[in-house]
């Protein structure tokens, strides 16, 4: 897999709403910070956040788009991207969208989620 090939299991695992699917893609030193500065270091805190975020958001679309690349080497890889997502939350359609910043690990020939920063859109 290449960290391009990443972003897309990525994506696609957490369309899924389970975490079964996108654990495997996630460092056991993982650190993810949510655009409400909310900051989850593990991968167990992470496990937690994700799991609550997926019983809360219901019928969520989540998009990762407008990748750069700020370095990518045998092994780490670093990109800033842009994201949105529109769900459901007690009966009522949101949506959101921010930009981020993820560092990718190679563990055991693995591509893995090292940490990731979501944070909002300067208007």
């Amino acid at each position: 897999m290449t960290p391009e090939e990443f972003i897309t299991s990525y994506e696609t695992a957490l369309k899924t709403q389970d975490w079964k699917v996108v654990a495997p893609l996630i460092s056991e030193n993982a650190s993810v910070t949510f655009s409400n500065g909310i900051v989850h270091i593990g991968k167990e805190n992470v496990k937690r956040a994700f799991e609550k975020n997926f019983s809360v958001i219901k019928n969520e679309k989540y998009a990762i788009e407008n990748i750069t690349w700020l370095i990518k080497d045998e092994n780490f890889a670093v990109y800033v991207f842009e994201f949105n997502w529109t769900g459901i939350i007690d009966g009522k359609s949101v949506s959101g969208n921010g930009i981020g910043t993820a560092v990718l690990t190679k563990e055991n020939a693995t591509w893995k989620l090292l940490t990731e920063h979501l944070g909002r859109k300067s208007n």
